[in-house]
């Protein structure tokens, strides 16, 4: 009997898509992946590369490298990249500012020309689509019209939560507004999100936080699946800490929405001997305004993804207090360093530790108690290694082959005749 075909959709190359293929590919029922653009480290592009200056050969090998997609054995990967490459063309040149798409550039183009192309293209013969928020609307409509069922992965928190979340946190430092994205979403990419709810047959969410998310606009609970993203056990892995000092890691991008500012609060109060908070990623803050905070934290802006082993193990603890999240990567790449974490309930925290065991949760917004957890870390180096260790004890039972096989699973009992 033919297993039912099911095509992937997703506009760029991440962790969490590319095991969902795979998930689809191990149990027979993905068809193809759909995406903008992706590089394949053995196809014939890197031998182009090789009469270029170094510089530019390494800073263009390191921006493929994000993109990197190997799809499933035997399974076809289509790519439409003309405007994703337009995209970072813009962005690149900095032209994308001056031209009044933002730092990102016109993100949302993209993704909406990538579903016109699918739902014109890539719905033949199918019996469903899974697709991701923000690029599955013009998919899903022409899909119903095919009998072709809808499988929709919201990654984040539905736009409702996050932007109550936002503007709260905007009434409370108006300065930092314009760092809150899902505050100022415009009204027609908000009837999308509510577009592609609807029309979905089936939610898949990483965590509890979504979930709530979704049952808040009353979307029964039967049409969504809560299933926890994987630990990268295999290539993250524990390195010895290469120095004494006491250092607190952030890892993501440093803005209002990931709580970095209340972190910054409690850290330059504490005021601790021998110890360091560093901050890697993008820093999303208005300009300037980290100014208030120079000579009391370190930053790096951004370093391959392959390079954050080396930043989470010189690390004691990671810190991500952040105000509402889909689900925090960084969490379990951390803990499969073997470091422990403070978080909030408003990640995917409570779905993967035990507050007390791999790390601490603490709420939203409470300077006092990221003061509180940070100092005890600090005071007690023996304890906090044993947290670490369960940390990574932790992290090796959730792993990626967990995550692919209660999705293929959940989705195999969606499919008719599966």
């Amino acid at each position: 009997m033919l297993h039912p075909r099911t095509s992937l959709v997703h506009p760029t190359s991440s962790p969490f898509s590319r095991n969902a293929a795979a998930a689809l590919a191990e149990v027979g029922l993905l068809h193809e992946v759909v995406t903008t653009a992706a590089y394949n480290p053995s196809n014939f592009l890197p031998w182009y590369l090789q009469p270029l200056p170094s510089k530019a050969k390494q800073r263009i090998t390191a921006e493929l490298a994000r993109r990197t997609w190997i799809p499933p054995q035997g399974i076809p990967l289509r790519t439409h990249p003309w405007q994703e490459t337009l995209r970072m063309l813009l962005v690149k040149t900095n032209l994308s500012q001056s031209l009044g798409f933002g730092a990102q550039g016109p993100v949302a183009w993209v993704y909406q020309s990538l579903d016109r192309h699918v739902a014109q293209h890539h719905l033949q013969n199918l019996a469903a689509v899974y697709a991701y928020e923000d690029g599955a609307a013009t998919t899903f409509q022409a899909a119903k019209q095919q009998n072709i069922l809808c499988f929709y992965d919201l990654p984040i928190p539905f736009y409702k939560t996050s932007r109550q979340v936002q503007l709260e946190e905007a009434q409370k430092f108006p300065e930092l507004a314009p760092a809150l994205q899902a505050a100022n979403e415009p009204s027609w990419k908000i009837e999308r999100k509510h577009r592609e709810i609807e029309l979905a047959d089936h939610i898949f969410v990483a965590s509890s936080m979504t979930q709530r998310s979704l049952l808040d606009i009353a979307i029964p609970l039967e049409r969504i699946s809560v299933i926890p993203y994987g630990a990268p056990v295999e290539y993250f892995q524990p390195q010895p800490k290469l120095d004494s000092s006491f250092r607190a890691l952030f890892v993501g991008r440093v803005g209002p929405r990931k709580g970095v500012h209340y972190l910054l609060q409690a850290w330059q109060a504490l005021n601790l001997l021998d110890a360091e908070l560093l901050l890697v990623g993008v820093n999303e803050f208005p300009s300037g305004w980290l100014t208030q905070y120079q000579g009391s934290f370190r930053h790096i802006p951004s370093v391959p993804h392959t390079a954050l082993n080396q930043y989470y193990s010189s690390a004691n603890v990671l810190v991500f207090p952040s105000l509402v999240e889909g689900f925090g990567l960084v969490l379990l790449e951390a803990m499969a360093c073997g470091i422990p974490v403070i978080t909030t309930p408003n990640t995917a925290g409570p779905d993967i530790l035990t507050d007390g065991v791999e790390g601490f949760i603490i709420p939203i917004r409470d300077v006092e108690a990221l003061q509180e957890k940070l100092e005890w870390c600090y005071r007690h180096p023996r304890e906090l290694a044993e947290m670490g260790k369960a940390a990574r004890r932790k992290a090796e039972q959730l792993t990626w082959q967990l995550y692919r096989q209660h999705l293929a699973n959940q989705v195999r009992s969606l499919l008719p005749n599966s």
